[in-house]
């Protein structure tokens, strides 16, 4: 029988009518506020980064595929043909097999050969032209991402408010656009409306005239503002390309863990050398920097709760143990080494804890869940680019969480048992 964990459990019991309640009932307190904070914070922060990714990844693709001339400019890129051996079949390369390195505290490197958690999901045609939209008293620069056949609507019909996606189907290039909210309200358009759009190509001066075929809002202000989408074939006529000739590739990957391997498997394996890859991460860092910001929050917030969860949980243990000081004398005199005596207030403290992780844990998960319902926390979208908190609960995260929290308060309380060392049991017994 485990005598530490037993007498513990007495004194836990006998504490419920002590004076000390009230000290352990805040330490309860602390330690459940401590980690339903911790849960809060995690899930709304994965969910932040979630949404915001998906949307970039979803407008832009997670690979781009273009000429490997790397001094040319975002928006001037040189065409490539559409005829490439990879396309469109890449779209059936399931896991692929590459070299990981890790190392062993940072000091042992290790190579091992691992598969990508899944492969690729999809492959599709874009090109870029930039331009002047001229309604009716209105001028707003905007640049034409062209979209072909193969391109995936499912994306963007989560985000069109009004209207309907391309119909791409007929032999003649489409006249309709897709335009954002902020667009039309600016420019004073609706569905069903018209307006010209003025490009100027190797010094010539261009017009095309574009129906309004629906309206988009991803909440990505930046992209918002300033992208449409129309028929690739009319960018195709405002850059004097064949209809065999696109700006690029959009590679879509299945797993987001597998980037970057599947990213050097297609540059690697897949591409002749007249060709480039790159992440989107690569190709537009600025908001994908921003948001690995958001991990130095989260560990500020972690570290604060523990924090004061472990000042509680210590002031806790000091108060058990001062107020059992009879207890420890006694025990003491019966032979009762030092070290077991610690163990039965580590046990108390870890009842403590565990009581403290239950009850976090029930209010960090039921406001998680309140919000995934009911979303009665708004954002500030020009701000954040989402109009409310987004929660992503990750089961991992919350078991480390909880495993954290313990093993840390447990450690910590160490350094505090020792005073019971320092009570001497002749002392002790006469302590009224």
């Amino acid at each position: 029988m485990n005598t530490e964990l037993f007498i513990a459990r007495k004194v836990a019991g006998v504490g419920q009518k002590s004076f000390s309640r009230l000290i352990i009932r805040i330490a309860v307190v602390a330690v459940a506020l401590s980690v339903a904070v911790m849960i809060v914070s995690s899930a709304l922060i994965a969910g932040f980064k979630k949404e915001i990714s998906s949307k970039v990844f979803g407008f832009w693709g997670h690979i781009h595929i273009s000429d490997a001339d790397i001094s040319a400019a975002f928006l001037e890129l040189n065409p490539i043909f559409r005829e490439q051996p990879f396309y469109p079949h890449l779209d059936t390369v399931r896991q692929v097999r590459y070299l990981s390195q890790k190392s062993i505290l940072g000091l042992i490197p290790i190579q091992r050969d691992v598969y990508t958690h899944g492969g690729i999901r999809r492959i599709q045609t874009f090109a870029l032209k930039p331009g002047i939209i001229k309604s009716k008293d209105e001028i707003e620069g905007i640049i034409i991402k062209g979209v072909g056949r193969d391109f995936d609507w499912n994306f963007m019909e989560r985000y069109l408010v009004e209207g309907a996606p391309l119909d791409l189907s007929d032999t003649l290039p489409s006249p309709d656009i897709i335009v954002s909210r902020q667009t039309a309200e600016r420019l004073r358009v609706a569905v069903g409306d018209r307006f010209i759009v003025h490009f100027v190509e190797k010094g010539e001066q261009l017009k095309r005239r574009f129906t309004v075929k629906g309206i988009y809002k991803t909440g990505l202000e930046e992209y918002d503002k300033v992208f449409a989408i129309a028929d690739i074939r009319q960018v195709q006529q405002l850059l004097g390309w064949t209809e065999d000739q696109v700006g690029g590739f959009e590679v879509f990957v299945e797993d987001i863990r597998d980037l970057d391997p599947i990213a050097d498997y297609v540059y690697y394996e897949q591409l002749p050398n007249e060709l480039y890859a790159e992440t989107i991460r690569e190709k537009l860092p600025e908001i994908f920097e921003w948001l690995e910001l958001q991990d130095i929050n989260e560990v500020v917030i972690l570290a604060m709760m523990v924090i004061v969860a472990l000042i509680n949980m210590i002031t806790a243990l000091l108060i058990l143990i001062l107020e059992r000081t009879n207890m420890i004398g006694t025990l003491k005199a019966l032979g009762a080494a030092d070290w077991s005596i610690r163990k039965i207030f580590l046990y108390y403290a870890a009842y403590i804890v565990l009581l403290g992780l239950f009850w976090g844990n029930l209010i960090g998960l039921g406001l998680c869940f309140l919000q995934k319902q009911f979303r009665f926390i708004r954002l500030d979208e020009e701000n954040y680019y989402l109009t409310e908190a987004p929660v992503d609960i990750q089961v991992l995260t919350i078991v480390m969480l909880n495993f954290g929290t313990l093993i840390i308060t447990l450690v910590f309380l160490i350094i505090p048992s020792y005073l019971v060392a320092r009570i001497s049991p002749v002392k002790a017994i006469r302590f009224k």
